[in-house]
């Protein structure tokens, strides 16, 4: 079947968003309101540089441990995957043309594009595709990023210069639609010797087949890219994209109102009335596969009783951060799965833990943990006390400011250790030493929500809290390996069930993002900022 079954079941939740989106923009009288997107009657015109913020210095590889959120902006726009998001949330062609899955569920193989180069000139074939999964992806040793993404696939084979198959341990449905999530394929014949280390690769000027390419990289300042005059599709319409470093979301839009940022991702939502009032600018929102979560180490035994996860739930009045910090744009999580993904979410969970601090400290009663001196609680003598290591970007700041003052009115104490964003990642992400910490997922317009949750991924993966379970491993393998969209929502709706049980992850809320663009930059679609850049090659500004 051409482009597989995944194909099916992502149009298929495209749907289902594009109705409840329309849904809500009539129905929700408290929705907050934006002003429009940009729009012009004349066609296209080449010309001109689109600037966009970005929080740090990027890592120019998508599958080094160090490409994060700042990263993936870039990467996104250099580095083709074999399939995109597409404009309906469904997997698109990319380097593949197309694809077809085995008759038992065990293989996919791609037909890539033929005549495709290297922005340095030299041609791209399958051989790039196997080295990219098998000699950097599928490698333990290299600690990939999104590594536990592929934990299905055993290897990638090499059928003829422009087809690739993917031999799989077990069914894995949603497999284009991974490789359309930060899964840029690499150069073999510049990256052999060390596909993630190479400096000049990842802080300087890749090699890469996107339609735009690397002209300079100043550290702590810029990444500008040109037109790649190598690339397989149409000429882009801009001559340049420029992403400054700017990690102030104050200065962000500050720098949007002076009309020195074209696009950009509003962090800080407390300026979205001065946004959205400023001549020259449209406030877009855009719903997003995306959760906030509490995470709690569970090599700390005080969290690996889910009496105390519960109550913590309880305590943490969730409806206030999402009206004082997301000024209403959000909605309140108990489950990994989204309300963007309305084929699959269960809406049912949605009052699941209501604030409710009495109910708390019944729990924590229960759990063992009773008032001391101060009101502070304690259990063997030591009070409940712990750190919570804070990153500097976005919300993250006020928000965990909210959660030590919730929890300290049930009796726990904790200490905000705040800290530059990449000294952050490096140490609770990357080497996984802290205690508690807030963050969020994105990821791929699926419920396939194995990397973040499996065992196998704990401690090394992006199972951050090092959560092990073995019924929720098999649910997430039932999901992973089932292609019938009916069984699919079944399966997840155990899930759901079960996470919003158990708390692997204690879940705070899903946000809506709030794009604040020039009123002429045209041509992005209508998209979250992180899938919209796949289509950077498109955008176009109109002349004023």
């Amino acid at each position: 079947m051409r482009l597989g079954l995944s194909s099916f079941l992502f149009r298929t939740t495209a749907a289902f968003v594009v109705a409840a989106l329309a849904v809500s923009a009539c129905a929700s009288p408290t929705a907050p309101g934006v002003s429009t997107a940009p729009s012009a009657a004349a066609g296209p015109v080449s010309g001109g540089t689109v600037t966009i913020p970005i929080g740090a210095d990027p890592t120019l590889n998508p599958w080094s441990p160090n490409a994060f959120v700042e990263s993936l902006f870039i990467n996104r726009v250099i580095f083709d995957g074999i399939t995109k998001p597409g404009k309906d949330l469904a997997p698109a062609p990319d380097l593949a043309e197309s694809w077809t899955t085995a008759a038992d569920g065990l293989s996919w193989t791609f037909k890539l594009r033929s005549g495709v180069k290297w922005s340095d000139g030299q041609p791209f074939t399958a051989d790039d595709v196997a080295f990219t999964f098998n000699d950097v992806v599928l490698k333990p040793d290299l600690g990939a990023q999104n590594r536990a993404s592929y934990a299905a696939v055993k290897s990638v084979t090499v059928v003829d210069p422009t087809t690739v198959r993917f031999d799989l341990s077990r069914k894995f449905a949603a497999l284009p639609s991974f490789l359309a999530y930060n899964a840029g394929i690499l150069p073999k014949h510049v990256l052999t010797a060390d596909p993630l280390k190479t400096t000049t690769f990842n802080k300087g000027t890749p090699v890469s087949t996107g339609p735009f390419k690397v002209d300079k990289y100043t550290s702590g300042q810029s990444v500008s890219l040109v037109r790649n005059e190598n690339y397989f599709g149409p000429k882009p319409y801009l001559d340049k994209l420029v992403f400054t470093v700017v990690a102030d979301p104050n200065t962000q839009v500050a720098q949007a109102l002076s009309g020195d940022l074209q696009i950009m991702i509003l962090d800080n939502k407390a300026a979205v009335d001065r946004v959205k009032s400023a001549a020259g600018l449209a406030v877009v929102a855009r719903p997003l596969v995306q959760y906030y979560w509490l995470s709690l180490n569970q090599t700390d035994t005080r969290f690996t009783d889910v009496r105390v996860r519960q109550a913590f739930v309880y305590a943490i009045d969730r409806a206030a951060i999402i009206k004082n910090v997301e000024l209403g744009y959000g909605s309140i999580a108990n489950s990994p799965i989204t309300p963007a993904l309305a084929a699959y979410y269960d809406p049912s969970l949605a009052s699941k833990y209501p604030y409710d601090p009495a109910k708390a400290t019944e729990l924590l009663k229960a759990a063992g943990w009773t008032p001391g001196a101060n009101g502070v609680l304690q259990k063997d003598g030591k009070p409940f006390q712990f750190t919570m290591d804070v990153g500097q970007r976005g919300v993250l700041e006020p928000v965990n400011a909210l959660i030590q003052q919730d929890l300290k009115k049930v009796g726990v104490v904790v200490d905000l250790n705040t800290m530059e964003w990449n000294s952050y990642i490096q140490k609770d992400v990357v080497r996984r030493e802290y205690t508690a910490t807030v963050n969020w997922w994105t990821y791929p317009s699926d419920p396939d929500v194995f990397p973040y949750y499996h065992s196998s991924a704990a401690g090394k993966g992006f199972n951050i809290p090092g959560y092990q379970d073995a019924k929720l491993d098999d649910l997430l393998v039932q999901g992973q390996s089932t292609s019938d969209l009916e069984a699919r929502k079944a399966v997840y709706k155990q899930l759901q069930q079960y996470t919003s049980e158990v708390l692997p992850y204690l879940f705070l809320w899903y946000p809506q993002e709030i794009d604040v663009l020039s009123t002429s930059l045209q041509g992005v679609p209508e998209l979250g900022l992180r899938d919209a850049m796949h289509y950077a090659g498109e955008w176009w500004l109109a002349k004023k």
